[in-house]
């Protein structure tokens, strides 16, 4: 009979939903447990975030094994699989993939979707990366990964890992079968609750690892959202793409006009050059999020006070006052934008005009 592993919360209440405190205005909760108060002191003394994300996935057989001959770089890094074993070499991808059979698995055999047409097959397995910032010892995110990957998948999905350290920030990527070992028809489905819920799971792994780590909404911390990874490869070399967009915006040419953001940031150009002021939809939305915000921490604080730890709510209302303003992803273009036209002015020195006076 196949065994089945539960998995119980780590640390029942240390969910710190604050945002949730603001949609109900600025009254306080009744009190903070010990975990929440603990959680408060990481965020408010800005302890290092956790990054768990879900890169991609692969929807048929040559999509997994590319990735997985990606992350081993074509064999010269250890895989750690869920069955203990290290696998390292040219043939180790496409060993994972006959041992997982992904062969047959039901979305293998649909067929693939035409030039422009969206592919709607199922993914055989999902790509994920856990990551924490530079100095952060290496082999203790892999301890961390390792844990994380035992409790939430072991003998429920295949698994298998590789570590990273060739970049600043030491990463794991962990790549997971999406279908169930013994129960047919049950598949593995990443929703944003799920993301949530393992970035405080391994930040919870990484402490016990003896390293600072937390995991709190980005909201809270007032940092922007992440561009997605299409995008956020297309901006490696932002001030490159910001120079050229800035000499083009100031009379200059440009190449590659393909690129979406170099677009985007040509459009900027333009409607600054015509004076326009283009509104955006989100940007209510996004302050209001940090008006809740705002009044979460307000009521946390108040609660703190309540609890005797008048500190702990100093340091909030000092965090609160550190929040950074609401701004756009055009905005934040702009701002970028215009302070690479001041600079290249400075540069340039005094134009005609100036000169001649």
């Amino acid at each position: 009979m196949p065994r089945h592993i539960v998995t119980l919360p780590r640390t029942a209440g240390m969910e710190f939903d604050i945002v949730s405190y603001g949609r109900r205005g600025p009254s306080a909760p009744a009190s903070l447990s010990v975990d929440q108060v603990e959680q408060v002191k990481r965020t408010v003394s800005r302890t290092p975030e956790v990054m768990v994300k879900v890169s991609g996935g692969a929807r048929d057989t040559g999509g997994a094994r590319a990735h997985l001959k990606y992350i081993d770089r074509h064999g010269k890094l250890d895989i750690e699989t869920d069955d203990g074993v290290a696998l390292r070499g040219r043939g180790a991808a496409e060993q994972l993939v006959g041992d997982w059979q992904l062969d047959l698995c039901r979305s293998e055999h649909r067929p693939k979707p035409k030039d422009g047409e969206k592919d709607t097959r199922s993914k055989l397995v999902h790509n994920i990366v856990l990551s924490m910032p530079a100095g952060t010892p290496p082999k203790k995110v892999l301890a961390a990964a390792m844990h994380f990957a035992r409790e939430n998948f072991a003998l429920q999905y295949r698994y298998a890992m590789v570590l990273h350290t060739d970049q600043a920030h030491p990463h794991v990527h962990l790549v997971v079968k999406c279908e169930h070992e013994f129960e047919p028809g049950r598949r593995l489905y990443v929703r944003k609750d799920t993301l949530r819920s393992w970035r405080e799971q391994f930040a919870a792994l990484m402490r016990e690892e003896g390293v600072a780590a937390n995991a709190t909404p980005r909201q809270l911390r007032g940092t922007r959202k992440g561009l997605k990874d299409p995008i956020h490869h297309r901006l490696r070399d932002l001030r490159t793409t910001q120079a050229a967009s800035a000499d083009r915006f100031a009379g200059g040419r440009s190449t590659h006009d393909s690129s979406f953001m170099r677009r985007r940031l040509l459009g900027i150009g333009k409607d600054l050059q015509a004076g326009r002021v283009v509104s955006e939809v989100g940007k209510a939305r996004l302050l209001a999020t940090r008006s809740e915000v705002l009044d979460g921490w307000g009521a946390t604080a108040e609660t703190l006070r309540r609890q005797g730890l008048a500190d702990l709510a100093g340091q909030v209302e000092r965090f609160m006052q550190k929040l950074p303003t609401a701004v756009t992803d055009r905005e934040h273009l702009v701002q970028g934008l215009l302070a690479r036209l001041k600079a290249q002015r400075h540069a340039r020195g005094p134009d005609r005009s100036e000169r001649s006076r």
